[in-house]
């Protein structure tokens, strides 16, 4: 494996621009939407140029779902309820203007794997910057079980010293997916079910700060989850919104780390999204949609943003149609039994 340390870059679900249909744009301080070193690839009337969570559509185009319009995706952590740090492009300020806020960078790589001509695996480790102890690492990597997703494995470690309580995280998104960038549906579903998780929406412009708490906005409120107690929605819009989501780990003690996963990627269709959340045992997740003559288009390209670790279970379960070859084949089974004792009676 070979790797390299930079400042940020894009990364292919197959190690190979070429024959990959899943790329994400990863920052040094581990959040996504980046202009990396190959120039403008994106395409389309809406399509910023830069990677975030990118999709290569059936005419070799590659579009993004994440940094059209704003750049707004980012994560953010908290402890003790008074300090934190996140990263965000959108959330830039005249005082940090690369939008990263309280976060020292300790270390950024990317790897190729074998012949791999181009980047698949990135780690990103940030410390807070006021309390260097509590370190983030992210490690960004093709899933295991499914090409149509990369898996983000995040672990918040503690070594401060002591105790730290109400260990907060935050990930949020804009969805903008294409052709119809500003102008789609979203599904959120797991809110109920997910114990840790504190608050979730469909604002994907709310500040990634966890201290901050979770603003509507205006957002789809039938996703919106404020206050706490779990909302799923299902293809809401149509509108330009997006998903957020967090989680309180109660407290870690020194020494102590506490890891979980979130996936990105995107499916032909909404069949083959939903296949790839199957494939990982999605407990949480969001899935964005274009807008079909005010509809949700289910044959185009559907983004997803999903978690595991985080206090669910599995919310997945087969399509229709594959309940149906299902019991197809338990009633084939059947009759190969029945023939068989008639056989033998015989």
């Amino acid at each position: 494996m070979a790797s390299q340390a930079m400042a940020g870059e894009v990364i292919y679900n197959t190690g190979n621009e070429a024959t990959a249909t899943v790329a994400l744009g990863i920052n040094d301080a581990g959040h996504l939407n980046i202009l990396d070193d190959k120039g403008v690839r994106t395409s389309g009337s809406s399509q910023s140029g830069l990677f975030g969570t990118a999709y290569k559509f059936s005419d070799g185009t590659w579009r993004d779902a994440t940094s059209p319009g704003c750049y707004c995706e980012g994560w953010g952590v908290s402890v003790d309820g008074k300090t934190s740090g996140y990263a965000s492009i959108d959330n830039a300020t005249i005082a940090s203007p690369s939008g990263v806020v309280n976060l020292t960078v300790s270390s950024f790589t990317a790897s190729k794997v074998g012949a791999d001509p181009d980047f698949s695996i990135a780690n990103s480790t940030v410390a807070l910057t006021s309390l260097p102890g509590l370190t983030v690492s992210q490690t960004y990597a093709p899933s295991d079980k499914t090409s149509a997703l990369f898996k983000n494995t995040v672990t918040i470690a503690n070594n401060t010293g002591s105790t730290v309580t109400d260990v907060q995280y935050v990930r949020v998104m804009d969805w903008d997916v294409p052709p119809t960038e500003f102008n789609e549906f979203v599904t959120i579903k797991g809110t109920t079910t997910t114990t840790l998780l504190a608050q979730s929406g469909a604002n994907g412009f709310d500040t990634p700060n966890p201290l901050d708490g979770y603003n509507n906005g205006g957002f789809s409120a039938d996703c919106d989850n404020s206050l706490g107690g779990g909302h799923d929605c299902d293809k809401a819009g149509v509108s330009d919104h997006g998903a957020y989501f967090k989680f309180n780990f109660g407290s870690l003690e020194d020494g102590k780390s506490y890891t979980f996963d979130i996936f990105y990627g995107a499916g032909g269709n909404e069949r083959e999204a939903l296949a790839a959340l199957s494939a990982i045992g999605a407990e949480l997740y969001s899935l964005g949609y274009s807008n079909d003559a005010g509809s949700a288009n289910i044959n185009s390209p559907v983004y997803a943003f999903a978690f595991k670790g985080v206090g669910g279970t599995d919310i997945t379960v087969p399509e229709p149609a594959s309940l149906a070859l299902f019991g197809i084949g338990l009633a084939g089974l059947a009759l190969r039994r029945n023939r068989k004792g008639a056989a033998k009676q015989a």
